[in-house]
């Protein structure tokens, strides 16, 4: 009886105890997050509880298992399962904490820095987030180097590992060539401040905004909302469009092909209208210029200014379609316009334009131009 009761009283007072931790610590941390809404510390620390509480439960389970007789004769295979959740709960645990603690700081930041700069703040954000995934990737690779030091058979291994280290370098480093390159490049771009989380950009033709961005790859949202994905190293090698680089303010054009009779004043004033109707013109400037002219009609281009590249977007598309709307309701006149006229009579090989050929009185058609010209000469039948 007492093989059975002992192993039950061990677990279960181990999971008991964990929960009551476990739910004192979790109402803690609810109470300081509601006493400090300054910082979100004490609430991203609650996203640590499953952790927490697995880490917590595995060491009270490993510091007492012996004891308890918990399956006797598989006992060293019982310890080494535990050993191994204590150390992969345990790393869970500190990614989490990391996160918390660089994301309360990278919240501050933000806060006070994101109307004076808000350049800075997308720049803080990916190093942050790089910073942040080179933390777990090192936590990580300690966390299952320990778990494998568990074994004895790896203990013994270690040494040879170590002796042929610089060769498994060198072979290493020439099989994951590309990989290494993207991850420096990675390095680069956080910390060179080439592009950042938010930037609007052009790559490949394609516009888009910078969604991620990760050591090895970068991922671009189109205005479709697309997502096309590129390694870093695309960044550092070639040449790209930045349109957040230093300031997001934008210049943008609009085009429209007119009759030369166009009122050009009249078209400056409704510009100068349809500016004033449109949120999205930050009002810096505004201009309408004619920029080309053809035997037909002339090109005229309107300059207008935008607070980024979203907004000058929707300037443009707003002025291009109140300006075809007002000149077809009020000057029609000035809308390009195709001249036609009758086409010229070919002439012939004597110099004189061909005739056209009417029917004859028999109801065939004759050459009534060549007859009279020629009276001599018969007129030809079809």
């Amino acid at each position: 009886m007492e093989t059975i009761l002992r192993p039950l009283i061990v677990v279960g007072g181990s999971v008991l105890l964990t929960l009551v931790i476990g739910w004192a610590t979790d109402l803690l941390l609810r109470k300081a997050d509601g006493r400090h809404p300054e910082t979100p510390l004490w609430g991203l620390l609650r996203r640590a509880r499953v952790p927490y509480q697995i880490a917590l439960c595995t060491g009270l389970l490993r510091g007492s298992y012996i004891e308890a007789g918990v399956f006797p004769e598989h006992r060293t295979g019982v310890g080494r399962t535990l050993t191994l959740l204590l150390i992969g709960s345990a790393a869970w645990l500190v990614v989490r904490i990391a996160a918390a603690v660089v994301e309360t700081s990278y919240s501050r930041y933000a806060h006070a820095h994101a109307e004076r700069d808000p350049a800075r703040v997308r720049r803080v954000r990916t190093q942050v987030s790089l910073i942040m995934r080179v933390v777990a990737a090192i936590v990580g690779v300690v966390a299952v180097s320990s778990m494998l030091l568990t074994f004895p058979a790896m203990r013994a291994a270690g040494a040879s590992l170590l002796a042929s280290a610089g060769i498994i370098g060198i072979v290493a480093g020439v099989a994951a060539q590309s990989t290494l390159g993207n991850l420096f490049a990675g390095f680069q771009i956080a910390f060179g401040d080439m592009v950042r989380m938010g930037d609007t950009v052009v790559v490949d033709g394609e516009w888009g905004t910078v969604e991620e961005i990760t050591l090895t790859y970068l991922t671009v949202r189109t205005w479709d909302e697309r997502r096309i994905t590129m390694p870093v190293s695309y960044f550092t090698s070639k040449p790209f469009e930045n349109w957040s680089r230093g300031t997001p303010q934008m210049t943008g054009t609009v085009f429209w092909h007119l009759d030369h009779s166009a009122p050009l004043d009249a078209m400056r004033e409704r510009l100068r209208d349809l500016l004033r109707e449109c949120p999205a013109w930050d009002g810096r400037s505004y201009n309408l210029t004619v920029t080309d002219t053809t035997p037909t009609s002339m090109e005229v281009r309107a300059l207008v200014t935008a607070k980024d590249a979203d907004d000058i977007w929707t300037v443009r598309v707003a002025v291009r379609e109140g300006m075809i709307r007002w000149l077809a309701d009020e000057h029609p006149y000035a809308l390009p316009r195709v001249n036609t006229a009758d086409a010229a009579l070919r002439p012939s090989r004597t110099g004189f334009p061909h005739a056209r050929r009417s029917p004859d009185a028999d109801g065939r058609r004759s050459s009534d131009g060549d007859s009279r010209r020629f009276p001599g000469r018969p007129t030809k039948s079809l």
